[in-house]
């Protein structure tokens, strides 16, 4: 399975946004990508208001995504929101084209670090895989990579793939955390975690603000833990095989879903 990670710096326009999103996608085609992973937060980035960009999935955003993925006859995932009960949005995962249509919304909020995702955010409650050419991937948000349990979940039902965008925020440690994080939920899933962060707004000329904007480091990490592939700081697309066979091949060496207890 060919997979790609378009790395993308968001800005505030919903508009300009669908322009990068169909660049990557025709790229990540042009390379012969099955599936194309972009960022939390591509319809908007963080740092601005939520609640008047946020549309349902049969809006105008989404159906322009959904004919970007047709058009390229892949499957991308990508980042959007939308409206949730008393005023507040759904941090949703977008995942259309070659047949598929799903959506998941961000369990796990980033209260953390000074941010509160919750005040403007509504958490999801339910896991989501979806099926790219007859390979269960599994989907997770940014936040999500803190909580293994989901990560386990997802491989017990069935995902040899787990596609995690994320908007992460930078200051100390934060990149060291990243690249522990995603290698650590492979390891804990016995899967391959292909983590598309949002690339570093400074460098196309923009401040990174107090939001959660991305540092870019965007990885393809193996069933075993180990980085196969992974981007700079900058706008970039990673594209990269992987081979489903090791994810059984790992566990049966490493069994830790057939081992747990809890």
């Amino acid at each position: 399975m060919r997979i790609a990670l378009a790395q993308i710096a968001a800005t505030a326009d919903p508009a300009e946004n669908l322009d990068l999103v169909a660049d990557g996608a025709t790229r990540a085609a042009d390379a012969g990508a099955s599936l194309v992973v972009f960022p939390e937060a591509t319809m908007c980035a963080f740092g601005h208001p939520l609640g008047p960009v946020a549309e349902p999935l049969d809006g105008p955003w989404a159906k322009r995504v959904h004919a970007i993925a047709d058009t390229a006859r892949l499957t991308v995932v990508a980042g959007m929101f939308t409206p949730a009960t008393h005023g507040r949005v759904h941090n949703t995962l977008l995942a259309t084209g070659k047949g598929v249509e799903a959506s998941y919304d961000k369990i796990h909020l980033f209260d953390a670090f000074g941010f509160s995702e919750s005040r403007t955010v509504a958490a999801g409650t339910r896991p989501v895989s979806i099926k790219v050419e007859g390979v269960t991937v599994g989907l997770a948000t940014c936040y999500d990579l803190r909580f293994p349990g989901l990560f386990q979940r997802l491989a017990a039902s069935g995902a040899g793939v787990i596609a995690v965008p994320a908007s992460w925020g930078a200051g100390p440690g934060k990149r060291e955390q990243w690249d522990l994080l995603v290698r650590a939920r492979a390891l804990d899933s016995t899967a391959f975690v292909a983590a598309c962060d949002q690339a570093d707004p400074t460098t196309v000329g923009r401040e990174a603000g107090k939001a959660p904007t991305g540092i870019g480091a965007s990885a393809v990490v193996g069933p075993l833990g180990d980085v196969r592939a992974q981007l700079g700081a900058e706008p970039d697309l990673l594209v990269t095989d992987i081979d489903l066979d090791e994810v059984q091949e790992a566990r049966a060496v490493v069994p830790v879903l057939a081992n747990r207890r809890f």
